[in-house]
């Protein structure tokens, strides 16, 4: 088989150009997401350890009162 004479069956430029156009749509949601991802995720952690740090902070009785 000689790979030169393949041939490989592209779509019309009227069906790339609805691809591209699909793709597109898909593009600005995806970047604003990849973009305030990080913050969100570093906000959470902040969350979460503030929370973890109420939750855990106890008052400290001596030993001997009660």
């Amino acid at each position: 088989m000689d790979l030169a004479r393949v041939e490989i069956p592209a779509p019309s430029i009227a069906t790339q150009r609805k691809v591209v156009d699909v793709l597109d749509r898909f593009d600005t949601p995806t970047a604003s997401l990849t973009d305030c991802l990080p913050a969100e995720i570093e906000a959470r952690n902040q969350q979460y350890e503030y929370y973890r740090d109420r939750l855990l902070d106890f008052p400290r009785k001596a030993i001997g009162t009660e």
